[in-house]
């Protein structure tokens, strides 16, 4: 499952389905307000993310194949953009022939710019306005598991399968301004149902992790230090997310527990 809310109103959240489903959840109404589907050749949503700016948000949608694990399951990619007012689909992005399934999607703050990784280890980057990719390059040897833009939108943060973490100079295409192995959080067990993900805090110093751990490592960007850790739940941690502003982050375990931790 993927969710995003649209940003404008933060009333609006939308749900991605292993069935091909989109939903539009209203929360003042509590109730769907739209239930879209994506075509049957590309089943599983995999991730959504709204403009910043425009009524618009972007689908990554995988064909399905036989896999042993969550990352070998998936099969060619599908970007889609979604127009949110009519709720139809307006374009497709272009990936080339068969490409590999697209994990994780970022917008920039003006929603000018998009950037998709893949299971093949590639980050692409998207010019939304003319609808083309307009770079790319190979930025991890195996899967690509999460994808942020920095705080100054001058590099991004790739999170690999194999629990590598890279921040990506944007200036200096293919540079890497700073790395963490996140391989001992990583646990292959947990790999095979889900995907990791990382949240940066509002400031962009501070970088939260998933963990196949009871503890999800909080790394300091670009720093040497270890870091910390949060307040321990009783299984893996499968979702991670930062206030906007404030220094309190969010937790979501497979023990279906939620916590909140202030770090002032």
């Amino acid at each position: 499952m993927s969710l995003d809310w649209e940003c404008k109103s933060d009333r609006l959240l939308l749900i991605g389905t292993a069935d091909g489903g989109i939903k539009a959840w209203n929360v003042d109404a509590k109730r769907v307000v739209c239930d879209l589907n994506t075509s049957e050749a590309f089943p599983s949503v995999l991730d959504l993310k709204c403009s910043p700016v425009e009524p618009i948000f972007v689908s990554a949608a995988a064909s399905r194949r036989h896999g042993s694990n969550y990352i070998e399951s998936l099969g060619f990619a599908s970007l889609t953009v979604w127009n949110m007012k009519t709720w139809r689909a307006m374009s497709a992005l272009p990936l080339g022939e068969d490409p590999p399934a697209i994990t994780s999607l970022s917008f920039n703050h003006n929603g000018k710019i998009l950037a998709a990784a893949a299971t093949d280890g590639m980050i692409h980057i998207f010019d939304m306005a003319a609808g083309l990719q307009i770079t790319g390059w190979p930025a991890h040897d195996t899967a690509i598991s999460s994808i942020l833009f920095g705080p100054d939108e001058t590099s991004i943060f790739s999170l690999g399968s194999d629990g590598k973490i890279f921040e990506w100079s944007l200036q200096n295409q293919g540079h890497i301004l700073w790395s963490r192995n996140d391989a001992r959080f990583c646990d292959p067990g947990t790999s095979k149902h889900c995907r990791h993900e990382m949240a940066l805090d509002a400031n962009g110093r501070k970088l939260l992790v998933t963990s196949g751990s009871v503890r999800a490592p909080i790394y300091q960007v670009r720093g040497y230090t270890n870091g910390l850790k949060t307040l321990p739940h009783s299984a893996a941690i499968t979702t991670v997310d930062w206030h906007p502003t404030l220094p309190i982050f969010l937790t979501g375990s497979a023990d279906n527990s939620v916590r909140v931790t202030s770090i002032l």
